[in-house]
């Protein structure tokens, strides 16, 4: 007997690179196409991802982040997370994966749940209208949970 399929994700999002960031909205477009219901909660610096004035100008970590294969000292020098940013978007672009605020309205448009961390958006000072308009609410911890019930969370 197999196992039963997987009816519910709710993905957190918490890293505000493009690393950080796309694997989240991968995973909530892959449950979507399959019919599974996703919800995406944005915390902590995963907020640049619905951050109106932010979601455009994320880039690339390239200090400390061993997946860049790069010496922290070459990875610190001026250019080099623009220059990684570029050849990801330029990768990226031709496989047919869209920019952040595109794939973002996109996976709202096929019925995903959208959600602020509250705890984070008081920390940084923000408030609804720094937000793009797909987010649908900006909840608590305890709510994510309610939302989450009966699924699987993932954290990317």
């Amino acid at each position: 007997m197999g196992a039963e399929p997987i009816q519910k994700v709710s993905i957190v999002i918490s890293k505000g690179s493009l690393e950080g960031i796309y694997p989240g909205l991968i995973m909530a477009n892959g449950a979507r196409a399959e019919g599974i219901e996703a919800n995406l909660f944005f915390t902590f610096f995963g907020l640049d991802a619905i951050h109106k004035k932010r979601h455009d100008h994320i880039k690339v970590a390239t200090v400390g982040n061993p997946g860049m294969h790069l010496a922290t000292l070459i990875g610190g020098l001026p250019g080099m997370s623009a220059l990684a940013t570029h050849m990801m978007e330029k990768k990226m672009s031709e496989l047919d994966i869209p920019p952040i605020p595109e794939f973002v309205e996109m996976i709202a448009d096929t019925g995903a749940g959208l959600y602020a961390c509250k705890a984070s958006v008081d920390m940084f000072g923000l408030d609804r209208d720094d937000f793009v308009e797909q987010v649908q609410d900006i909840i608590t911890v305890g709510e994510f949970y309610e939302q989450a019930a009966g699924g699987q969370i993932i954290f990317t």
